[in-house]
């Protein structure tokens, strides 16, 4: 009887853990650079100033604090892992979204909300 409550109660603990681990995948802002327009989900510009762009993005050093949509990117070194892959354009007419890269991860964000949607 205590095994199997303790089993019960270990079940729940590893699904609540499972279901934490993949919401927090859903929404993570994993980018993968790729070396074609045709290949990529998105088209982004970088723009030289924050006023001008829909989303300011700071680059994290670690998969794990690419959280959520809010502009807080990890670039990995493999397509497979990436939730977006991306492609740098030369002119912001053929961007879908135009990005500033800033300094510190407080200071991104969404400039324009009506683009959000491009990296759900």
């Amino acid at each position: 009887m205590i095994t199997l409550k303790l089993f019960n109660m270990n079940k729940k603990y590893f699904l609540i853990s499972i279901m934490l681990v993949s919401a927090s995948w859903i929404n993570a802002q994993i980018v993968y650079s790729v070396n074609t327009d045709y290949q990529a989900d998105i088209k982004i510009f970088v723009v030289n100033a924050d006023y001008k762009a829909d989303l300011l993005v700071f680059k994290v050093n670690a998969d794990y604090k690419a959280t959520e949509n809010e502009g807080k990117w990890f670039f990995t070194n493999a397509d497979y892992k990436a939730k977006k892959k991306v492609y740098f354009v030369d002119a912001d007419y053929k961007a879908d979204l135009k990005i500033y890269f800033v300094k510190a991860s407080y200071q991104s964000g969404w400039k324009n909300k009506s683009k959000q949607h491009l990296l759900y």
